[in-house]
């Protein structure tokens, strides 16, 4: 099935690209949650539309994203959760989480969908998240998740 991407999705492609993927996978996942429209011979005009908004809100040089990986590393995120007496959250720490985390941390605004987590944070203690800031550049970060 022929798609066109309204958001960024890791592994498949950015907001405004057309993509063939595999029914099921646009009809369950990619539509309803947003990140898809079906493509029509009428959707070339969303397609521009997309990538025009796209290029306004995207990092446009490599050199910006350096600069702003830079900055990315050197803050320390501090995220205070609730959690029970073993160490276990209640809960999970999201990609939201982090990306406000940052910012209150005194870190550059980061867009919730550009942060990737190995796998749901549910203890408390360092780990580690990965920020995507252009298709070649990506900064570590290390969130250190402490009990409120």
């Amino acid at each position: 099935m022929k798609i066109i991407l309204t958001h960024e999705v890791s592994g498949l492609g950015t907001a405004g690209d057309v993509v063939d993927v595999k029914d099921g996978y646009a009809r369950n996942y990619l539509v309803p949650r947003g990140f898809a429209i079906r493509w029509t011979k009428g959707g070339e005009q969303d397609v521009a539309q997309i990538r025009r908004a796209r290029k306004i809100h995207e990092i446009a040089t490599i050199e910006q994203a350096n600069e702003i990986k830079a900055r990315l590393e050197g803050v320390k995120v501090r995220l205070a959760v609730r959690s029970g007496d073993a160490g276990r959250l209640f809960g999970s720490v999201t990609q939201a989480d982090v990306a406000s985390a940052i910012e209150t941390a005194g870190g550059p605004k980061v867009d919730k969908r550009r942060v990737e987590l190995g796998s749901p944070i549910k203890t408390l203690g360092a780990h580690e998240a990965t920020v995507r800031l252009h298709p070649e550049v990506a900064a570590k970060v290390s969130v250190e998740v402490v009990s409120a």
